[in-house]
């Protein structure tokens, strides 16, 4: 089985370039681009030096004791949350701006949930002084208020999306407007492993940085750089692509992607795209995604606004029809738990996104001798508003 894209873009069945006519050019220019400029010496030796120096790399892996003999195994934490803004985005946007350096473009847009990919993306901005306009749902903008004003003070400018259920489907519609009234000077820093090729295989390669550590760090602290399992939320799904990357044709490593059930995957108020929904096209992509019998795209919903997308990235939507990978669901009142579990047991706090992985620990069966690394995408402190009213501290 083959799970790297193809020359036309695709896994599998899925991927591609759904592309308005007005959207070629853009597309057309990265396709042809992307992979001498990425692979190019000098480019590989500033995001290397990058990676180290200003993002922090590599980041820990830590084997968390006490979680550890609450589950009578033995789980480790890829710390992703102590990355330079608090999360994985950093990876991806950092590589995407030295792109856009090269291509010589001179204004950034991107599109956020969470909020931890718009952060990530003012803060290249910042750092190579271009211009940067960030699309965000307007519910979104309520309910991550903190990484608004991060965005703010970083010099971005923050427009709330006001459209549909004004989350991150909404927010990645108006960028993708904005890319194609803006051809000439714009590159869009998509945040996930979304979007038409060659996006999902960009922010993979740069995600990949992920799965690269963790198997010289196994390698040096269990003796083997092959774990029984890797574990990670799955939106759009690009820290989940990054931990998996090196371990995809390592089928003795079994991969586990969790989605976020929301109040239920037998409910209306749900974003388990994959186990509730269909294939289909979504944001110039075909893959599998959540819509009606008349194929109009169901809103979804989750506690966590990272993980509020109808869709999902087209390698993840191949992992799992091919069966290299179990995707699995957790609820809101299960992220909760996880989360409060996590940071009574080891003192740390995860975003709510990675708590989805955590609350999968659950649903397992898992020997004692085993080895579970959790990719723990990002920090709470984006969330400490919603941890706070919840639990009524």
């Amino acid at each position: 089985m083959k799970y790297d894209v193809n020359e036309k873009g695709y896994y599998g069945e899925f991927g591609g370039a759904w592309i308005p006519e007005m959207m070629y050019t853009n597309i057309n220019e990265l396709r042809h681009r992307y992979l001498e400029i990425i692979e190019s010496p000098d480019f590989k030796k500033e995001f290397d030096q990058l990676m180290k120096d200003y993002v922090g790399r590599p980041s820990p892996l830590y084997f968390a004791g006490r979680l550890s003999e609450h589950y009578g195994t033995n789980i480790y934490l890829k710390r992703e949350d102590l990355n330079h803004t608090g999360s994985h985005k950093l990876n991806n946007t950092v590589g995407q701006i030295l792109l856009a350096g090269r291509l010589g473009k001179k204004r950034i847009i991107a599109e956020t949930g969470a909020g931890q990919h718009g952060v990530a993306t003012a803060t290249v901005c910042a750092l190579k002084g271009l211009k940067c306009i960030v699309y965000m749902g307007a519910l979104d903008v309520q309910r991550q208020a903190p990484n608004v004003k991060k965005m703010k003070m970083l010099g971005a400018e923050v427009v709330p999306v006001h459209s549909g259920n004004k989350t991150l489907k909404d927010a990645t519609n108006e960028a993708m407007r904005d890319w194609i009234n803006n051809p000439e000077d714009t590159h869009y820093i998509i945040g996930s492993v979304v979007g038409p090729h060659p996006f999902p295989d960009m922010v993979a390669r740069f995600q990949s940085v992920i799965s690269l550590e963790m198997k010289k760090q196994l390698s040096e602290q269990t003796g083997s750089e092959f774990p029984s399992r890797i574990l990670a939320c799955v939106g759009g799904g690009s820290n989940a692509a990054g931990a998996f990357y090196h371990y995809l044709d390592h089928e003795q490593v079994e991969l586990i992607g969790v989605e976020a059930a929301g109040k239920g995957v037998d409910t209306n108020e749900t974003a388990a795209t994959l186990l509730v929904g269909s294939p289909g096209v979504l944001h110039a992509s075909r893959t599998m995604l959540m819509q009606n019998k008349d194929g109009q795209i169901t809103e979804p919903y989750s506690i966590s606004a990272g993980l509020d997308y109808p869709g999902i990235g087209p390698l993840h939507a191949h992992l799992f029809k091919s069966g290299r990978a179990k995707f699995l669901a957790a609820t809101d009142e299960e992220v909760l738990k996880a989360a409060v579990l996590l940071t009574q047991k080891e003192g740390i706090i995860p975003a709510l996104e990675s708590a989805h992985a955590l609350a999968a620990l659950e649903k397992l069966e898992m020997k004692p001798d085993d080895v579970n690394v959790i990719n723990l995408s990002g920090s709470g402190n984006k969330d400490m508003e919603t941890y706070l009213n919840y639990f009524g501290y």
